[in-house]
């Protein structure tokens, strides 16, 4: 099996919107779950006897801006968006974001792109559509159903962003978007597609709720989760969403994506009838599925040192888990100690059918940084749990994670209530590939559907440039530039480096940076070519050291005169200020053909940018230029003409015409190229149209 990269993530958990929000959180061991006033609850979900009673908690881990959703972006009506199930509107966007942070632009990834994801329970059609009366009558029921049915989750997203890979919902309840993770490393390892978003969303509305207490249940009694805690008895109900873009591992490191950790071995199981009732967990079905990730990762357990465990901090499931652990590695290790153990339960709460991607991200983002979180609500181990005879640890402080004989490696585990289990073995990152030299200069651009959106993203990018003053701003510019959407809104600069581009973009300085609003249209290139201008000594020199293609272009044809005027003109063009003759000594001798030089490498460097022209047009030794980028002639005869008009304007009085050769023809002629050479009776011009 092909190892699978983690090349972008996004997520939305309880205090962060992003990664490293996520992971200040996480490092500074936080609880981000939210405590509401009696009077705050609202009281369609909270209005009767249970949420008078003193059993009901009134805790939630919450999101801000649920409500929130750019519907412009994916070409929702107003309706379609006041009908969607927020946890679909969720994922959308965050799949979205994913990609681009990725380095790809959600519409135009050329590859075959799967979709994996599941939700919680759609509270929004019971608690808002429903009550609304959008369900009344057959169209009205049908758009609703539409938009909120768990079906059409991952096909929505793949019809809004053209995914052509696999699109499948996924609903194993609490195990949902790690079982739609391992689904996806299945897709990818058996090349049904090319890359793949994998993950889940979990969304209560009314956020501002809590839930019922009873002794021996899954919640608990104070909103406060500690896994694996001696005082742990239950976890918190909390509202969120993530996915992990995916790629195999071989494909991202030769497309040079920004590889975050790698999937090396995923399995997944259902307990079966092998445990005390439908939602008890399971132990053999546990050791099962953990056993089996190892082996296919070919991982030995004992280089394992981190595990994000399920840990929901519940009386049976800790003990249970714990248990499952214990059994699985010690198959193949007696070592005791040696490898960490929590869960992001402790810090956002349950996050349901997205529990397992939010593990997942966090244990991704512990191997980037090489430190293990703290786990939140510690103080000492669970007596159910013996782990001073086990493998595991729990970590009650920031770590540092050292460096050891193998690669970092880590584990998560996520079981859903009704027994499907899963679990993922993850590796750090190889080392990536230094970025190759760049030109000294970098076009940095950046866009918005509205301007509110272009100054988001602005603000955006310098945090990053500031965060990150010595990255390479080259990749920085081919992400923005080949990885992200156009959209109306724009902004542009150039900049020599970071900290010139970060300086520049803070102060939207005048004379360096350029915003403009441009809808988006087919313009379609046309290449002049002047023929009259004088060059001067230098012209293109910095091209020809920066830009390889203009380099060898003008080589070429270098080689391809006589020594003694290739010398010239090589001393002409690539001088160094002060190393060459005034422009006024120059001849046309040697000016015409340097200006043919000069033209054709400039169009040779724009072709390989991508910029083919639908037009040519030139104008004296421009004309042949044109000519020669067109097609109707051969460079090499071009480049004859050019000496030889050059020659002859060498001895020609002043202001006396020349008539080149193409000034002859007198009518339009098809060549087999499909071109066509328009000339104008007594005229030196011409225009070459495709």
């Amino acid at each position: 099996m092909p190892n699978i990269a983690i090349v972008g993530m996004s997520l939305r958990v309880p205090g962060a919107e992003d990664p490293a929000a996520f992971w200040r959180i996480l490092r500074d061991g936080k609880d981000t779950i939210t405590h509401f006033a009696a009077d705050a609850l609202h009281p369609r979900v909270a209005s009767g006897r249970e949420a008078r009673s003193a059993a009901y908690v009134r805790s939630r881990g919450i999101l801000t801006n649920v409500e929130d959703f750019d519907a412009a972006l994916f070409d929702f009506t107003p309706r379609e968006a006041q009908l969607t199930d927020p946890q679909h509107r969720l994922l959308l966007e965050c799949a979205w974001e994913a990609l681009e942070r990725a380095g790809y632009d959600p519409r135009s990834y050329p590859g075959l792109v799967g979709m994996y994801a599941g939700t919680g329970v759609n509270s929004y059609l019971l608690f808002n559509l429903l009550p609304a009366g959008q369900l009344e009558g057959t169209a009205g029921a049908f758009q609703a159903f539409l938009h909120n049915k768990p079906d059409h989750l991952a096909t929505r997203v793949a019809y809004k962003l053209d995914f052509r890979g696999p699109a499948m919902a996924v609903q194993t309840a609490c195990s949902t978007s790690l079982v739609a993770v391992a689904l996806a490393c299945q897709s990818l390892a058996t090349w049904q597609c090319d890359a793949a978003l994998a993950g889940g969303a979990n969304v209560f509305v009314p956020q501002a709720s809590g839930y019922l207490h009873m002794d021996g249940g899954i919640g608990s009694p104070d909103g406060r989760c500690r896994p694996f805690d001696a005082e742990a008895a239950g976890t918190v109900p909390a509202n969120g969403a993530g996915l992990v873009m995916l790629k195999r591992l071989e494909d991202a490191v030769r497309d040079g994506d920004p590889i975050h950790a790698v999937i090396r071995g995923w399995n997944v199981n259902n307990d079966g009838h092998r445990r005390v009732g439908y939602t008890a967990p399971g132990t053999e079905g546990q050791v099962e599925v953990i056993v089996g990730a190892q082996e296919l990762a070919e991982v030995p357990p004992d280089t394992i040192s981190y595990v994000e465990a399920h840990g929901t901090g519940t009386l049976l499931g800790d003990p249970v888990e714990f248990d499952a652990l214990r059994l699985a590695f010690q198959r193949a290790t007696s070592r005791t100690g040696f490898c960490a153990i929590g869960s992001v339960k402790g810090n956002i709460g349950h996050l349901d059918a997205a529990a397992g991607v939010a593990g997942l991200i966090k244990t991704v983002l512990a191997l980037r940084h090489r430190e293990i979180p703290p786990a939140a609500h510690f103080d000492a181990p669970n007596p159910r749990c013996d782990v001073a005879n086990s493998p595991f640890y729990v970590a009650s402080s920031l770590r540092e994670w050292p460096a050891g004989p193998t690669p970092r490696r880590a584990a998560v585990s996520s079981f859903g209530l009704g027994g499907t289990n899963a679990h993922v073995v993850l590796e750090e990152a190889p080392p990536r590939a230094e970025s190759s030299t760049s030109r000294p200069h970098q076009l940095l651009v950046i866009s918005g559907q509205s301007a509110a959106a272009l100054e988001a993203a602005t603000e955006r990018l310098v945090t990053h440039l500031q965060d990150h003053p010595d990255e390479n701003l080259g990749d920085v510019a081919w992400t923005l530039q080949a990885g992200r959407a156009r959209h109306e809104h724009r902004r542009a600069l150039v900049a020599r480096d970071t900290r010139e581009a970060h300086r520049s973009l803070r102060d939207l300085a005048p004379a360096a940076v350029v915003t403009r609003t441009q809808r988006e249209v087919r313009r379609r290139p046309v290449f002049m070519f002047p023929g009259e201008d004088a060059p001067y000594p230098g012209m293109g020199r910095g091209l020809a050291a920066t830009e390889p293609v203009y380099r060898a272009a003008l080589e070429a044809g270098l080689a391809a005169l006589p020594v003694s005027l290739a010398v010239e003109l090589r001393a002409l063009l690539l001088a160094e200020p002060g190393d060459a003759p005034a422009e006024t000594a120059l001849g046309p001798e040697v000016a015409q053909p340097a200006l043919f030089l000069v033209e054709w490498a400039l169009a040779r460097l724009w072709g390989n940018f991508g910029v083919k022209p639908a037009a040519v047009v030139g104008v004296g030794v421009g004309e042949l230029a044109a000519a020669a980028v067109a097609g109707l002639m051969t460079f090499e005869d071009a480049l004859q003409l050019a000496v030889e008009r050059g020659r002859l304007l060498q001895t020609l009085p002043d202001g006396a015409m020349l008539a080149v050769p193409l000034s002859e023809l007198r009518t339009t002629a098809i060549l087999p190229a499909g071109l066509a050479l328009a000339a104008v009776d007594g005229a030196e011009s011409c225009v070459v149209a495709g």
